[in-house]
């Protein structure tokens, strides 16, 4: 993980989930946790809050007392001994809502991504004209502020990464192929490129049929990332923040909520074939 954009929020962030998931599941509490430091309460709440940095040494003592595995303990301590001094965001900062710096500095960790998606596309997919439009016409950014906005949206893309690009998995309702954002021209680009991205081996994009009625995405957009190095986690945004699913039992829910929406929805060669025919009727 320590090769992918580096991110010390989000780099705490992780390691706090874990080790709060494991002393809830040692059925230790945070008075007792403390003990094994010799620190106060407040302490243990901020290293697993991701307030304050959490040193190797003390991860290692906290997972050992709560019975981690030897992989575990040396896993998680390898986190908390990165000393990242920079945030690959921070030239976009200023435009940047603090909700939002969690999620971008924890894409920005993931080895892997799950989406769906019912309205656009999703911001690892967007070309720079579909974003500056999908931006321009709604009441959550500045005008004046959107050129900025993209610039980070199109820094955020992994997925032609030399190296370490992000293996995702992207559901999209067949209505998002059909909306024209920034009208016939931006689309068609918008759909070339993602029949590009659909090339490579690390990316699968599968269209959910507007005659499928019901399935398990119907209620909500979600996303889910996965870590080399630590748990999943699922995100789920709304118009001024966002939640984050952190309970191991609501992440695996979400998994197989995925996997049946992936098995739903058209395979990748058949959703290639529509978005190549959307192409054609634009043109």
């Amino acid at each position: 993980m320590s090769d992918r954009r580096s991110d010390p929020a989000a780099l705490r962030f992780l390691i706090g989930h874990d080790l709060r998931i494991t002393r809830e599941r040692a059925g230790f509490k945070q008075s007792e946790a403390a003990k094994v430091l010799g620190c106060n309460q407040p302490k243990i709440n901020y290293l697993e809050t991701g307030k304050t940095q959490q040193k190797p040494d003390e991860t290692t003592a906290l997972l050992r007392a709560y019975g981690a595995d030897v992989e575990h303990v040396d896993r998680i301590a390898s986190l908390a001994g990165q000393a990242d001094r920079t945030t690959w965001w921070a030239p976009f900062s200023d435009v940047l809502p603090d909700w939002f710096r969690t999620f971008i500095g924890l894409e920005g960790l993931a080895c892997g991504q799950f989406v769906y998606r019912s309205k656009v596309f999703p911001g690892q997919l967007q070309t720079e004209r579909y974003a500056t439009a999908l931006l321009e016409a709604g009441l959550q950014i500045a005008l004046m502020d959107v050129p900025q906005v993209v610039r980070s949206r199109m820094a955020r893309q992994r997925l032609t990464d030399g190296e370490h690009p992000l293996r995702m998995v992207a559901v999209l309702e067949e209505a998002v192929l059909d909306r024209l954002v920034g009208g016939p021209e931006v689309m068609v680009e918008q759909l070339r490129h993602l029949l590009d991205l659909v090339r490579l081996d690390n990316v699968e994009v599968r269209i959910m049929p507007t005659r499928v009625a019901v399935h398990d995405g119907i209620n909500d957009e979600f996303m889910l990332l996965d870590f080399d190095s630590a748990q999943s986690i699922g995100y789920l945004e709304f118009a001024a923040g966002a939640l984050y699913v952190q309970d191991q039992e609501q992440v695996r829910l979400y998994k197989m909520m995925a996997d049946r929406i992936r098995a739903a929805a058209l395979p990748a060669s058949e959703s290639a074939d529509l978005i190549a025919a959307r192409i054609a009727n634009l043109q």
